[in-house]
Formats: C-alpha cells, structure tokens, sequence
C-alpha cells in the first residue's frame, strides 16, 4: 500500500476520501494518512472519519506519499492549478483514483491527480488530464477530450467528439451537443444546453446557452488571477447571483 494525501478536506475531497476507501475494499492500495488544508482551525478535526493532519507545506516533507489536489469550486476554479504549480511535483507524486463503480472503455486514458467518482461512464477512446475532477453519474462518450484542471459536475453529458480547454467549469445536469469545443477557463452553467462552440474566458448559461458574461479569468495569465473580478463590484454581484441560478 502506498500512502496517500488529499489537499482540502470540503466536499469534493470528502468525496474523494470515500472513494479511496470503496477502492481500498476492491483491493487494498492506498493508505489515506490525511487531509492537508491551510485553515488552523480545521486540523485535527475529522471528516468521514479522516483526519486533517496540518498545512499543505507537509506536501514537501512526507516525500513518499501520493497526493490529490481535491480543491476548486465555481468562485475560485483555478485554485486547483494554482496549488499544483506551487507544489512543482513529477506527474509520479500524483494519484489516479477512479471508483470501481465507473467505467472505463476501451482507449481511454486518465491523467495523473484525476479523480473519477462512482457512476461516471467513459465509453471509447475518451482522453481525460491531468487533475480534472469528474463526478458522480457523468456521461463522455467517444473521442471525448478534457483539458487539465476541468471540473464535471454530475450528471452531465457529452456527445461525441466534444472538446473541453483546461480549466472548464461544467455544472450539474449540463448537456453538450457532439462536436463541441469549449474554451479554456470557462464554465458552463447547471443545466445548460449547449449547442455551438464556447469561446475561452467565458460564462455561458441556460436551454440554449448563451453567453453570460467574461468569466474574468485571464485565459493564459497567471493561476493567482482574480476570478470573479474586482471584489464589490456591483455588476460583478449581480451576475455571479445569476450563475449560481443555474449553476
């Protein structure tokens, strides 16, 4: 058994814990020493019975252990990237975990630090990156390609042929028409119903998606870029209160 440790302990790190330990049931592999997270006020305690054992700084002591970046969510879905980066590990440190009630077809491959949960089903020849989170129930079928760092919330699906960049931001219950390509950083809103390509940068909502407004994260800047823009302003709040309608 290899010793393992997830970055973050909020839900989808939690999920993923759970994972592993449906995994380690199948076949014993990992042994999850902890959650690793920058708030003080969280070590020590446990989630799911996991402990938080301290700040991500033990990443560079304990060299032995495997590491999952379990963070990201719509308001701050770069921080993933940004963690990876500042870690600067070998795709080796990584896990893979991939939940024995998925599916993996023929010619797929999964990158380092990707995490697939239960129910998602990966048809034929799909390729998925590195550090891209999938979760339950999601659909991706043929010739599908997802960039590094994509977050797939559940229940989506993908027709054939679809093209998401790095970074993409689908939400729950989204449907993507075959041949789809959708530009790095955006994201897609719960729901959505997207029938033409999404250019980068971009929020796009609704049954057709359109176009919301600039997702305000700059497409090759910096990881540490603002998502959401200047914080306060009043433009800002009244469109992330839309996504969140629909995602």
């Amino acid at each position: 058994m290899r010793d393992l440790l997830i970055v973050g302990a909020g839900g989808f790190a939690r999920e993923t814990a759970a994972a592993v330990a449906v995994v380690n049931v199948a076949a014993p592999t990992w042994r999850l020493l902890g959650y690793l997270d920058d708030d003080p006020a969280l070590h020590g305690t446990r989630r799911v019975g996991v402990p938080v054992i301290g700040g991500t700084d033990l990443v560079a002591e304990l060299t032995d252990a495997a590491v999952l970046v379990c963070v990201g969510n719509p308001r701050d879905y770069r921080s993933r990237r940004r963690l990876v980066e500042r870690f600067g590990l070998p795709p080796q440190r990584y896990a893979t975990i991939v939940h024995p009630a998925a599916r993996i077809g023929v010619g797929c491959t999964v990158g380092p630090g990707s995490v697939l949960l239960a129910g998602v089903d990966l048809t034929a020849e799909v390729s998925v990156g590195a550090h891209v989170a999938v979760m339950p129930q999601v659909v991706l079928t043929h010739d599908n390609v997802i960039g590094s760092y994509a977050t797939i919330a559940s229940g989506v699906r993908f027709g054939g042929g679809v093209r998401l960049g790095d970074g993409v931001y689908v939400g729950a219950g989204a449907l993507l028409r075959d041949g789809i390509a959708v530009g790095a950083w955006s994201q897609l809103g719960m729901g959505s119903v997207v029938l033409r390509d999404v250019p980068a940068g971009e929020v796009w909502v609704g049954a057709p998606a359109r176009f919301l407004r600039p997702a305000n994260a700059p497409v090759d800047g910096p990881a540490d870029a603002p998502v959401d823009g200047p914080a306060g302003h009043p433009a800002d709040r009244t469109n992330e209160s839309q996504l969140r309608s629909h995602a």
